[in-house]
């Protein structure tokens, strides 16, 4: 086996390559759910629409291209979603030269565990916070201010915290990472717990709108997730910590990284 190390000008190729492809496959995913964009738009901000449904107003759409624009938005994060397994296999396919042999072998559960993770911490925010969330964002209003709020603000807020839950719950997936690459010990990843809960809420707050509602409900699973994430590397991870007594045919690959 040749073991030069690539050159950076073919990593960054490598890297083109795979971006070429997720986004060949996220504009697939959007071609596929343009034909759904309302039922996808109704479905997305339902949680806003059944809150406003209690004071008997509904969405507005102020600008003549908003609604437009917003469909566009809504069947682009569809496709988003549907294109998530080929996606994290890219990512994993442009990593896997620097892996051990032994190590490549994770390939279809990393796309397979990191998509489910993803939907579970999407549907998770969409199941449990967005609808506490807009009834508490909705409690402020008062009989000389009624709520009426834009298609587009509500879409955006919704759609930027799907993605935030969803990414929140990869958690364990970076911390077992983190340990599985030799970078921290389980036990190191431990010990720092508490500034992993702090970061959490920090993140919470800065994601979130300014409602103690949807913070801690993002911070406490990113917490327990963070614990998981540990338990996960203690049981499986730690190949790069001992990677000094690896056999030859275990060795990093440094030729092309195999395509998927």
């Amino acid at each position: 086996m040749d073991d030069r190390a690539l050159p950076i000008t073919e990593h960054l190729a490598e890297l083109r390559t795979r971006l070429i492809r997720a986004f060949a496959a996220v504009f697939v995913g959007f071609a596929l759910s343009w034909s759904f964009h309302v039922e996808i738009f109704d479905a997305l901000l339902a949680p806003a629409i059944e809150s406003l449904a209690e004071s008997e107003t509904a969405l507005q759409a102020i600008a003549p291209t908003e609604l437009f624009f917003t469909y566009l938005k809504s069947a682009a994060l569809a496709g988003l979603v549907l294109a998530l397994p080929v996606v994290f296999w890219q990512v994993w396919a442009f990593v896997a030269p620097g892996l051990y042999a032994s190590e490549r072998r994770f390939a279809a559960p990393f796309a397979v565990i990191s998509t489910l993770l993803f939907l579970a911490g999407a549907f998770f925010g969409y199941g449990m916070v967005f609808p506490l969330m807009f009834d508490f964002l909705r409690s402020f209003e008062t009989s000389s201010v009624q709520a009426a709020w834009s298609a587009r603000e509500v879409f955006a807020l919704t759609t930027r915290l799907f993605l935030a839950f969803g990414l929140a719950f990869e958690l364990p997936v970076l911390v077992f990472f983190l340990s599985f690459s030799g970078i921290l010990t389980a036990k190191q990843l431990l010990r720092g717990f508490p500034y992993a809960m702090l970061a959490c809420f920090v993140a919470g707050a800065i994601i979130t709108p300014p409602d103690w509602v949807s913070q801690v409900f993002l911070a406490l699973p990113m917490s327990v997730l963070y614990l998981v994430g540990v338990g996960v590397a203690y049981v499986f991870g730690g190949g790069r910590a001992r990677g000094s007594d690896a056999s030859e045919d275990e060795l990093p690959a440094t030729i092309a990284p195999p395509d998927p």
